[in-house]
């Protein structure tokens, strides 16, 4: 078949140099220069900058090798391994010449990366080992059984295939591109790791038991801090500019909503974000990060998020025409003395309100008061929409006491002289409070308490923060109370979280086939067993993340100078314990004791 390659051919000491040269060209990249002598190993190659320590195995030769069936349904099946098959066909023809159709593997492979779609969007696969190493079995050249050893890199499987009878390794194969001395497929895996919001524990514990090779956690954070952390900055501020333009052509300026998500429970928090959004699109607009420790107590940092992000605006010229909060104190008198209007979210007055009736409705002689709590609740929504002004809403809200006992005309109140649902005549008396109950006392005492008065004057009549809460639900997808972060980190998180909400807020109802809004049915649990029908949205998409990709692969990781230095920009506060003195590491370890130590002395 192939007398080139013959076994005295392929002989060191008979060989001559003009055998050698019969080879063609083109397949010299494929061949190693060596020496005279037959054991000399071939040249070393440059030594690339590994991002973690490699892993070898070495493989004995493989006798019968057989060729690989190629399936015609897969049109995207790799190419290397088609014309691999392809090559052990032609090898029947007398004229065949091995090195030609290396030379053409080679150059289709060129072809296939220049006009194909870029490495980030290439499409991949798990291949097992077994199934990789068949198309390694045979010497590409003489078609004889070779050597093949292999190492990794993160992701990337390196294989080195030497054939012992042409006495020269053959070729060297990667399982992916590099880019700028990195395995394309170890960056990515970390920016779509981050850029989903999961953690990298988890992913690594997944891939070990799959036994798939993932690269280290050093190397996960060196790629999130060079480039993945960089590109959400800057898309951030990309966005955030388009958001602040449409608010700043507002003419009499925006409705804002604010409110701070603590990053764990209680007064122990050390990040504190205070979100700003324009409720009038339900968007995003700002994102202030605190830590605990840049004012004195995490008590504090929701007063400091809400003037940093209102120096913010203003710095941006866009007029806050009025804000939108809870009641938090501090936020109260911050505003008043800024001269800022404020409103009340009707859900927190709301569900204040509930707790203190419910708990009240458990106590003896109370009990008459249960049926009402629903009806309270729902009158304080229609308190807040149907009123322009603040007595009004007082008025409105005052009147419930009459109407709880049959009173539908209120002669003390010109503001609102009698309720406006019809006046029925009723036989069931015993469902209406007395005024000398025990159960009417205390609900008057709850509905007229001076703060509860003075809240209900500046409820929100049409804007709420809902938006804002079920923003912070989605926070917690991308940064869980449960996970210690760091500053940088726990900003680009949120970040995130800002560009996924105000890329899905205000979703569209989902339709069935017949086009009828969709709906499902819900047992809230607040509600203790009561059913509702909750609209069901069409599923959220996730083009900011495609585009977060294309900024990393195709700009970031090309010139990561301009990126980072904005990143560095931003200033990060100190560790809660740089106020302490460090003490010595193994003073701290000798005065350790445990407490079940059976020779502690009690």
């Amino acid at each position: 078949m192939c007398t080139q390659l013959g076994v005295r051919t392929l002989r060191t000491q008979f060989r001559s140099k003009c055998i050698q040269t019969d080879i063609p060209p083109e397949a010299s990249q494929f061949l190693p220069s060596t020496g005279s002598t037959p054991m000399k190993p071939p040249a070393k190659r440059p030594r690339l900058e590994l991002e973690e320590e490699e892993e070898e195995d070495i493989f004995a030769p493989i006798p019968g090798a057989r060729a690989m069936e190629v399936d015609d349904d897969e049109s995207s099946f790799d190419l290397q391994q088609s014309q691999s098959s392809q090559a052990a066909v032609d090898a029947d023809d007398p004229s065949y010449n091995p090195a030609d159709s290396l030379a053409e593997m080679s150059a289709s492979a060129d072809t296939l990366v220049a006009e194909g779609l870029p490495h980030h969007k290439e499409k991949k696969y798990i291949i097992y080992r077994s199934c990789l190493m068949e198309l390694f079995k045979e010497c590409p050249l003489c078609q004889r059984p070779s050597q093949v050893s292999s190492k990794t890199r993160g992701t990337m499987l390196i294989v080195e295939q030497t054939c012992t009878y042409c006495a020269q390794k053959v070729r060297t194969w990667r399982s992916q591109p590099m880019i700028r001395s990195m395995p394309a497929g170890n960056i990515q895996l970390s920016s779509a790791i981050y850029i989903a919001g999961e953690s990298f524990s988890k992913f690594e514990r997944v891939f070990n038991e799959m036994n798939v090779a993932i690269h280290k956690y050093r190397t996960f954070r060196r790629h999130t801090k060079n480039y993945v952390e960089p590109a959400i900055v800057y898309a951030w501020k990309q966005s955030q500019n388009d958001l602040l333009a449409q608010c700043q052509s507002s003419p009499n300026g925006i409705i804002a909503g604010g409110d701070m998500r603590a990053d764990s429970p209680g007064h122990s928090a050390k990040y504190g974000s205070y979100t700003m959004m324009n409720l009038a699109v339900d968007k995003v607009i700002d994102v202030q990060l605190v830590q605990s420790n840049q004012v004195g107590g995490s008590n504090l940092m929701e007063k400091q998020g809400l003037a940093d992000s209102l120096a913010f605006l203003e710095q941006k010229d866009v007029t806050v025409k009025c804000i939108v909060t809870d009641r938090h104190p501090q936020i109260q008198k911050y505003l008043k003395d800024n001269g800022i209007s404020q409103y009340y979210d009707v859900w927190h007055l709301e569900k204040s309100i509930s707790k203190q009736l419910e708990k009240i409705a458990k106590t003896k002689n109370c009990e008459e008061l249960r049926p009402w709590i629903r009806s309270i609740r729902n009158h304080i929504y229609w308190t807040a929409s149907s009123s322009s002004t603040g007595p009004e809403r007082e008025a409105k809200w005052k009147a419930i006491l009459n109407h709880v006992r049959n009173i539908h005309v209120h002669q003390n109140s010109p503001l609102f002289e009698k309720c406006l649902h019809p006046i029925r005549d009723t036989t069931q008396w015993s469902k209406w409070l007395k005024a000398g109950s025990s159960a009417f006392h205390k609900l008057e005492k709850v509905l007229e308490n001076k703060r509860i008065l003075k809240d209900v004057m500046k409820l929100s009549p049409h804007h709420q923060t809902s938006s804002l809460e079920a923003f912070h639900a989605v926070i917690i997808r991308f940064a869980p109370k449960s996970v210690a972060y760091t500053y940088i980190g726990m900003l680009c998180r949120t970040l995130l979280a800002v560009l996924h909400f105000n890329e899905n807020s205000r979703r569209p109802q989902a339709k069935n086939k017949k086009g009828e809004p969709m709906h499902a049915v819900r047992f809230p649990k607040a509600r203790k067993g009561e059913c509702r029908a909750v609209p069901v949205l069409v599923d959220p998409t996730f083009r900011y993340a495609g585009d977060l990709m294309d900024l990393i692969f195709e700009k970031v990781i090309e010139d990561p100078a301009p990126y980072t230095t904005e990143l560095m920009e931003i200033p990060v506060p100190e560790d809660l314990c740089a106020e302490y003195e460090r003490p010595d590491r193994e003073d701290v370890i000798a005065r350790y004791v445990s407490r079940f130590n059976s020779e502690h002395d009690v």
